[in-house]
């Protein structure tokens, strides 16, 4: 450790790493503050496990081609246009060049998968998923002689006109400060502050889940805003997901996500259903389930499934509950028996020819004379054993966050606040307003990380 640091790194996940490593091959003096402990640092990006990236021709671990105009396409779709389309153009065409940079800092990538994730030509997998992408960028930067502080919580940034003059931390039990020249926020949004998301979402809050850390509770960011930094994104907008009601309070991560929802029915605790199942590909649609499941009595869903259709999606790591009947299965799940055996009656008379069934691909199967249609996948659940899970609203990271221009520069209303830059989470609000793409997360960490570090060593020079 040394005393006079040309960067602070607020942060300790992909967005910080990156703009760690980038800064430090400039030769700027490099602090990344890591409010986790060691086991636990990385932030949310220990549990991702893909990044989604565009290119013109097969690269890397990716077939075929994704070109710009069809990967924004995807992004208006999942956003409803809710989206500043300069930063996700610069962070859409920028992703290419990101995939060879990754592997030259470290990351590797496993083959491309094939199957119901429909994946293989825009996500790139991680070898070892986020935790091995982790440790590869913590290798990288200690290397490049960046140092890391652990159980370092920052607790003020102070602004001082156009700048920020000092850093204020705790570590071990007492107080510290440093003045680095430059200051590079990725310390994500703040869904683990359940009071905040509260005060957001009022009560049904309480209920939801934590997918990711427990250490993104929104301090720094709110202590900027409570300065006047300029904001973007709404308090109640986040990536959240429908995941298995039998997660962990926080940190189960993207492990106790459901693939199953497009091949069953999905009910509420009333044993109705509630939405359209089959709206669309997974990885376009599972981040819209999240607040589905959050407008039903008690924030609670349920998947019926059946024998059929037990091996379309990725296994989950708990046990689906099995039963040989819709009545005892209901039971089991404490719903109204005669209701969900009248709901499944309804959408198995609803469905017609299922000849065209396809589970990798929309393949239009649909019911007839029910709302809400089902409008692709629709098959009779109908083939015993039945199968269920319960669906809780698992927040991934919240919208509200710094406001950034192109190059990751923080500002107030009077201008760019000269040495304070943003990327990851904590500015992805800039891009999406609401919805969710897979993958998408990790772009935007990966650019605005790296522009960030380059733009605050520029600085610092």
């Amino acid at each position: 450790m040394t005393t006079e640091y040309d960067i602070a790194v607020i942060g300790g996940g992909n967005a910080a790493l990156c703009a760690a490593m980038t800064a430090a091959e400039t030769g700027a003096k490099v602090l990344i503050l890591e409010t986790a402990p060691k086991a636990y640092r990385g932030g949310n990006s220990r549990h991702t496990r893909n990044f989604r990236c565009m290119h013109e021709g097969p690269l890397g671990p990716l077939v075929d081609d994704y070109n710009e105009d069809e990967y924004f396409d995807d992004l208006m779709k999942v956003t409803g246009g809710k989206t500043n389309e300069k930063l996700a153009r610069l962070a859409i065409r920028t992703s290419e060049e990101c995939l060879p940079w990754m592997q030259e800092h470290g990351v590797r990538f496993q083959p491309p998968l094939s199957g119901t994730l429909s994946l293989a030509r825009t996500n790139a997998f991680f070898m070892g998923g986020g935790k091995s992408l982790v440790n590869a960028y913590y290798r990288t930067a200690v290397g490049l002689g960046v140092d890391v502080l652990y159980e370092a919580a920052v607790t003020h940034l102070q602004l001082d006109g156009d700048q920020v003059t000092r850093v204020d931390y705790t570590h071990n039990g007492t107080s510290h400060s440093i003045s680095p020249k430059s200051v590079i926020v990725a310390s994500g949004g703040f869904q683990a502050d359940t009071n905040w998301l509260t005060r957001a979402w009022g009560p049904a809050a309480q209920n939801f889940l934590i997918r990711g850390t427990p250490y993104n509770r929104g301090v720094v960011l709110a202590d900027l805003l409570d300065q006047n930094v300029r904001q973007v994104g709404d308090a109640d907008q986040c990536h959240a997901v429908a995941i298995d009601g039998r997660a962990p309070k926080f940190d189960g991560g993207i492990v106790t996500r459901l693939d199953c929802v497009p091949f069953s029915v999905v009910v509420n605790k009333h044993a109705e259903r509630f939405y359209d199942e089959g709206e669309d590909v997974w990885p376009k649609r599972y981040a819209i389930w999240g607040r589905l499941v959050a407008a039903q009595p008690d924030q609670v869903g349920y998947v019926i499934s059946d024998a059929k259709s037990l091996n379309l999606f990725m296994p989950s790591v708990f046990p689906p509950l099995k039963a040989d009947s819709l009545e005892e299965l209901a039971g089991m799940m404490d719903l109204p028996p005669a209701k969900l055996r009248e709901t499944v009656d309804g959408f198995n008379a609803a469905c017609g020819d299922t000849s065209a069934f396809h589970p990798t691909e929309l393949d239009g199967v649909a019911t007839h004379g029910i709302t809400p249609a089902k409008t692709n996948w629709a098959r009779p659940i109908s083939q015993a054993p039945f199968y269920g899970y319960s669906l809780r609203t698992g927040v991934t990271f919240t919208y509200l966050g710094l406001k950034v221009d192109e190059k990751a520069q923080c500002s107030t209303s009077t201008g760019p606040i000269r040495n304070l830059w943003a990327a990851g989470e904590t500015m992805a609000g800039s891009i999406l307003g609401q919805g969710y793409l897979a993958g998408f997360g990790m772009t935007i960490g990966t650019v605005f990380g790296r522009i960030a570090g380059q733009k605050a060593a520029s600085y610092a020079n």
